[in-house]
């Protein structure tokens, strides 16, 4: 079987794309990783994009499969002919006392709750960071040596500016919390971020959406993400207390950045609910799985939304999340205030939210083009 390994950005992230013709062992292989996800878009499973999960999905997959890498992505031969684990460059082991130090900044971040991928992600930077230096003894390195890292393995690399953020933060926490000791990020070079615009439907085609979705479950499930501006996980995670029917409001429990928030229920959508629940009767969450008391799988949500598309003369690569980008721009139209929408949404800053006053169209369409005066 061949199996292709391919780098590319998925929702401003940086991922680890894994493609091949479907065999439910690989598939089930992959499964096993935690920030597995498929994706429809890309018609290929999607790991976050590290030295670590390349290394990982090689070594579970190399019985029997042919591995191609694409793009930046490489194999490297060793002088004694035996092949190497693959990477984006050739870099050394870490020692054990690096080794130590690594898990003594994992420990670091478990104790302060961090979440897993959070983990993953700078325990798998550090890491290539520390092989980068494996020469040098980590007590010497300086902030010239972060600038130099910069420019002579992730710029030469061509590696994403996300996943140089990444590395830069990983790098500055560590000696911090571990080596006590300051970098001055004001000093090391960091990229500027991208400007990307959230994806949107308009209003006619949220309508035509939900009015495709026959199924009562699917509808109520796409319905509420668009109805409260929610997050796939927030959705499948909501239990029957977090519907406070007496108040009208749902009650959104450690969501992103472990808070809590509340957002409005309109009539519209309780009775949608309420014709649902006497229907279905769930147990425990809201949305139930085939096993009555488990959590829907996120998957086959993603798959309810492609279903449902294909039945509507919409032609965007729609995706789960663009509910909730249309949530915010929509209410933003409504004349809703910027300060609310912040509140609805959960972002900690209100730059955050200010992106979709960029999309939203209510003052762009009063504007009257000079070529309309030829």
């Amino acid at each position: 079987m061949e199996i292709l390994l391919e780098r590319l950005n998925h929702k401003e992230k940086d991922c680890l794309a894994i493609k091949f013709k479907y065999d439910v062992v690989i598939a089930n292989q992959i499964r096993k990783f935690d920030t597995a996800r498929w994706s429809f878009t890309h018609k290929a499973w999607l790991l976050s994009y590290s030295q670590h999960n390349i290394n990982e999905v090689c070594k579970s997959l190399n019985n029997g499969n042919t591995i191609i890498f694409k793009n930046d992505l490489k194999e490297i031969v060793t002088p004694q002919g035996g092949k190497e684990k693959p990477a984006n460059t050739a870099l050394a082991l870490l020692n054990e006392g690096a080794q130590q130090k690594v898990k003594e900044f994992e420990n670091w971040l478990h104790s302060k709750r961090y979440s897993i991928n959070t983990i993953g992600t700078y325990t798998d930077a550090l890491k290539v960071f520390l092989r980068y230096y494996a020469s040098k003894s980590i007590s010497e390195i300086t902030n010239a040596d972060v600038i130099i890292f910069n420019n002579e393995y992730i710029l030469k690399n061509k590696f994403s500016a996300s996943y140089q953020n990444q590395v830069v933060n990983a790098v500055k926490l560590f000696f911090k919390t571990v080596e006590n000791k300051t970098i001055e990020t004001d000093k090391v070079h960091r990229p500027k971020r991208e400007k990307v615009l959230p994806n949107i439907l308009g209003k006619e085609e949220v309508k035509e959406l939900l009015n495709k979705t026959s199924n009562l479950k699917h509808k109520a499930m796409l319905s509420l993400i668009y109805a409260c501006g929610l997050r796939c996980g927030e959705l499948l995670k909501l239990r029957h207390e977090h519907l406070d029917l007496k108040r009208n409001l749902l009650i959104i429990k450690q969501a992103k950045g472990r808070k809590d928030r509340i957002t409005p229920l309109s009539g519209k959508i309780l009775e949608l609910l309420s014709t649902y629940y006497k229907t279905y009767q769930p147990k425990i969450y809201v949305f139930e799985g085939q096993v009555a008391g488990t959590m829907y799988d996120d998957r086959s949500l993603q798959l309810v939304l492609k279903t449902n598309l294909q039945k509507t003369s919409i032609k965007k690569p729609v995706t789960l999340h663009w509910l909730r980008h249309s949530y915010a721009t929509h209410l933003l139209e409504n004349g809703t205030d910027l300060r609310y929408i912040q509140e609805l949404l959960g972002h900690s800053s209100s730059k955050t939210t200010e992106i979709y006053t960029h999309v939203s169209t209510n003052n762009l369409q009063k504007i009257t083009s000079p070529f309309d005066y030829l």
